[in-house]
C-alpha cells in the first residue's frame, strides 16, 4: 500500500525539495504551506495534495490533516519543517519577534503533532520527523533566539520519543547545517531589520558577520535536495535512530559538542569567535 506523508513549510527550501523527493519515490504527499499558490509546480500531480497550513493557526493545522486523510485514506508520517531564523543579539531583539520565533519553531511544531497524534494512536503506528539544525546542537552568538528554539525542539523531541514509543509511534530529529539555496540566511538577516542596534555589541556583530560570510562560501555546494535525501532516509530506514546529521558542514562541530569534554568545547568556541571573558 502506498504510504502518505504530510510535510509543513513546502513553499521553498527543505520542505519543497522533500515533497518532490517523496512524490518521485512513489509516496502520497500532503504538501502544506501558508500560501498554496507559492508552490504551483507541486500541484496537478495525482500523488500530491497542496493545501494551506499555517503553524500559528490550529484551525488550519486540523483542516490540513483532515484533508490529507480524506484524500489519501491515512497519514503515515509527519515532517515538521516549517520554521524561520532570527539573526541578531538578544537584547537588540523586540519581545514580539522573540515570541514569533517560538510560536513558529516550537509551538507550531507542537500543535501540529498534537493534532495528528489521535490519528497515529488509532492506527497504533506513525512517524514524526522534526527538522532541527546544527543550531540545535551548538550555540552561536547572534543566533541566540534561533538556538533557543531549536534547543527546545531537540529536548521536546527526545522526551516525546520516549512517551510515544510504547504506542508504536517513532520520533526522529534531522539536523541540517546551512544551505544557501533555501534563502534561509537571507530571511534571517531581513528579520534582523526589526532589531534596534546597541553600540556595545557592534564588535561581536561584525566578527560574527565575517564568520558567517565565510561559512556561506563553504556551503555553496550543499543543497536542499541533499537534505531532502537525508529526511527520506530517516523516514524509510526502519530503525529507531533519534538524530540524523543532514549536511557535512556541521559534522565537526557536532562531534566537538557531543564527544569532547565541556572545557575543550568551550575553549574551541571562544577561540573561534575571539571571545574573551
Amino acid at each position: 500500500m502506498t504510504q502518505t506523508i504530510l510535510i509543513t513549510g513546502c513553499s521553498s527550501g527543505f520542505g519543497h525539495a522533500t515533497a518532490r523527493h517523496f512524490a518521485n519515490a512513489g509516496w502520497n504527499v500532503v504538501a502544506t504551506m501558508r500560501n498554496p499558490a507559492a508552490a504551483d509546480d507541486l500541484a496537478g500531480q495525482d500523488n500530491i495534495l497542496v493545501t494551506a497550513l499555517d503553524v500559528q493557526d490550529t484551525t488550519s493545522i486540523d483542516a490540513a490533516i483532515a484533508a490529507g486523510i480524506e484524500r489519501f485514506g491515512a497519514i503515515d508520517a509527519l515532517v515538521n519543517n516549517a520554521g524561520f531564523g532570527l539573526h541578531g543579539m538578544f537584547e537588540e531583539t523586540p519581545r514580539a519577534k522573540v515570541k514569533e520565533q517560538f510560536e513558529v519553531n516550537v509551538f507550531g511544531m507542537m500543535d501540529t503533532i498534537r493534532s495528528i497524534l489521535p490519528h497515529f494512536r488509532a492506527r497504533k503506528k506513525g512517524l514524526i520527523v522534526n527538522i532541527s539544525s546544527g543550531a540545535g546542537v551548538f550555540a552561536l552568538p547572534a543566533s541566540t533566539l534561533y538556538n533557543a528554539s531549536k534547543f527546545a525542539l531537540e529536548g521536546f523531541s527526545e522526551a516525546l520519543a520516549y512517551e510515544l514509543a510504547p504506542l508504536g509511534i517513532t520520533v526522529k530529529i534531522v539536523e541540517p547545517g546551512g544551505v544557501l539555496d533555501t534563502g534561509f540566511l537571507g530571511r534571517a538577516y531581513t528579520e534582523r531589520d526589526a532589531t534596534v542596534a546597541i553600540d556595545d555589541y557592534a564588535p561581536i556583530v561584525a566578527k560574527v558577520a565575517d564568520i558567517f560570510a565565510n561559512l556561506s562560501a563553504e556551503r555553496q555546494h550543499t543543497t536542499s535536495a541533499q537534505v531532502a535525501e537525508a529526511i527520506f532516509g530517516a523516514v524509510t530506514d526502519g530503525v529507531d535512530t533519534l538524530r540524523y546529521i543532514a549536511t557535512p558542514d556541521i559534522v565537526e562541530l557536532v562531534k566537538l559538542r557531543r564527544e569532547a569534554g565541556e572545557e575543550t568545547y568551550m575553549n574551541a568556541m571562544r577561540t573561534h569567535f575571539a571571545i574573551t571573558l
